[in-house]
């Protein structure tokens, strides 16, 4: 960096007690322009005593939010739900300037984040507890659901907006303190909307952000006032924070990368199969855990039928900057996720795949931006890497079989299990298929099988460890620990009655 950008490049903060706080710490990350590879800003990365000062105003923030009654944080909940609908243009803005994606898909993950909202909204539901009355003896039994205290989340880059509300609405709703740490690649979007939690009217303290890397994210797996950790990102990491986070006796729910296959039966609809295949796998520029990422024909004519009709779309497909109406998808993070992605398919073309659609050298207007284009290789392999590992880039692969069962054998031999879908006509192909398959997220004649934010999401296998959910009613559950209470109110004095010594039961 020359002294001219030093000076210009503006350096962000952290977000402490309701209040901006700049960092102490003098080290800083770049926060790039993905659509023109310019840098954007400056973000700090915290030391382990920012981290452990913000755990203390949160424990105090969390002490009071506690007492608080469900329906005055629901209250919070609707005013923040509506600024973000206010301000979904400035927030989309965000999305797409930082993270690359373009301007109508950003509006999609914000629609997705609201549902999450939606959902904590419904909290006072959730959080019920169970009361028995006259369980034996004129005890009566019941159930209370409290918060955690402060809890924390580490989120990704490839959501910038929608993961970390899916990861926190409802921590705050259920009465916790919570902490964000966004990914040090897009924190831009996060400092921006815990602005509107604060418009709100979320007390100061009850949310705050953290921008750093590992040093911050060691220091919040270690602190023993955060009994909860939530985490999306890739698998090396996620196997990381699940480890950390038990060793220093946490709750954690660590979400991880996926290989997610799509079966095209014979009886398919190839036509409805090629058009869902190239947005679920080339949208966002395939940066999604949740990306289609091999294609699994049944048969060599479905195979070659399809294939051709792919190979058509692919080469149609534009990629370009972010505010660019007229492309299919952006840039993407930064050039060493690009270089990374080249790599994969040189590998792939060495290890013997065919090369169906070229992406390597697209035609953009600004060649300083991250750009790869849509890349289509056939004829992949199970022992190639780019088959074994996921590519968190648009490069997909077609990957041929004989069977149903040798679809069903390929994918569950696999080590992630995040998501899966199936193409077909044929009720009896996709009920044995949704019954055998071994992955967390199921579609059928679905690309995407992303749960709505009232059903749980997760993967099985290496994409998630630990037994949370994000969306969905459990989230409530992770948020919050249980408590049983037995009451009696006994009619004669305490003294008065006989001493037992029994287990106690319900006679």
């Amino acid at each position: 960096m020359n002294t001219k950008e030093q000076v210009t490049v503006e350096k962000l903060y952290h977000f402490i007690g309701g209040k901006k706080r700049k960092g102490r710490s003098e080290r800083f990350g770049k926060v790039y322009k993905p659509s023109t590879g310019d840098i954007l800003a400056l973000v700090p990365y915290a030391t382990v005593e920012e981290v452990n000062e913000t755990v203390e105003v949160a424990k105090k923030a969390a002490l009071d939010w506690k007492r608080t009654s469900v329906g005055k944080r629901i209250e919070v909940l609707h005013r923040f739900r509506s600024l973000i609908v206010e301000e979904t243009d400035k927030i989309a803005h965000l999305i797409g300037l930082e993270s690359g994606k373009t301007i109508s898909d950003a509006k999609g993950e914000i629609a997705r984040g609201i549902e999450s909202v939606d959902l904590a909204i419904n909290a006072p539901h959730l959080l019920k507890g169970e009361y028995s009355v006259n369980v034996g003896g004129q005890i009566n039994s019941y159930s209370i659901k409290q918060p955690l205290g402060v809890v924390a989340a580490i989120a990704p880059f490839n959501f910038p907006f929608m993961v970390p509300v899916a990861m926190t609405s409802m921590a705050v709703a259920c009465g916790n303190a919570v902490i964000l740490k966004p990914s040090e690649r897009v924190p831009n979007t996060a400092l921006y909307f815990s602005e509107l939690w604060k418009k709100a009217g979320l007390p100061d303290g009850v949310w705050n952000i953290i921008n750093g890397d590992k040093e911050a994210v060691d220091a919040i797996l270690s602190h023993p006032d955060i009994p909860a950790v939530s985490f999306v990102g890739s698998t090396r990491v996620a196997q990381y924070i699940y480890e950390e986070g038990c060793r220093n006796h946490k709750r954690v729910a660590a979400f991880g990368g996926g290989k997610n296959h799509m079966i095209i039966m014979p009886d398919a609809d190839l036509d409805l199969a090629v058009n869902s295949f190239i947005g679920a796998a080339y949208g966002a520029a395939s940066q999604r855990c949740m990306a289609i990422s091999a294609a699994v024909p049944v048969g060599e004519k479905t195979a070659e039928d399809f294939v051709a009709k792919l190979k058509t779309k692919v080469e149609e497909l534009k990629v370009g900057s972010f505010n660019d109406e007229n492309v299919d998808f952006g840039a993407l993070i930064t050039q060493e996720a690009k270089d990374t992605v080249i790599k994969y398919i040189e590998e792939s073309i060495e290890e013997g795949a065919y090369l169906c659609v070229d992406g390597r050298n697209p035609k953009v207007k600004n060649e300083k931006g991250f750009y790869l284009g849509a890349t289509l290789l056939d004829h992949v392999k199970p022992h190639m890497h780019i088959y074994r590992e996921e590519v968190f880039g648009p490069a997909r692969i077609v990957v041929r079989v004989n069977s149903l069962e040798e679809a069903i054998d390929l994918i569950n031999n696999h080590e992630y299990g995040n998501g899966v879908t199936i193409f077909t006509a044929n009720g009896s192909a996709a009920r044995k298929f949704t019954e055998n398959i071994e992955v967390g997220m199921v579609g059928v004649n679905v690309p995407i099988p992303i749960p709505v934010g009232y059903h749980n999401f997760g993967g099985w296998k290496r994409s998630k460890f630990g037994e949370g959910h994000m969306f969905g009613p459990d989230t409530a559950r992770f948020f919050t620990k249980s408590k049983t209470i037995s009451e009696r109110w006994p009619e004669t004095k305490i003294n008065d009655e006989k001493v037992v010594f029994d287990f106690p039961s319900n006679r």
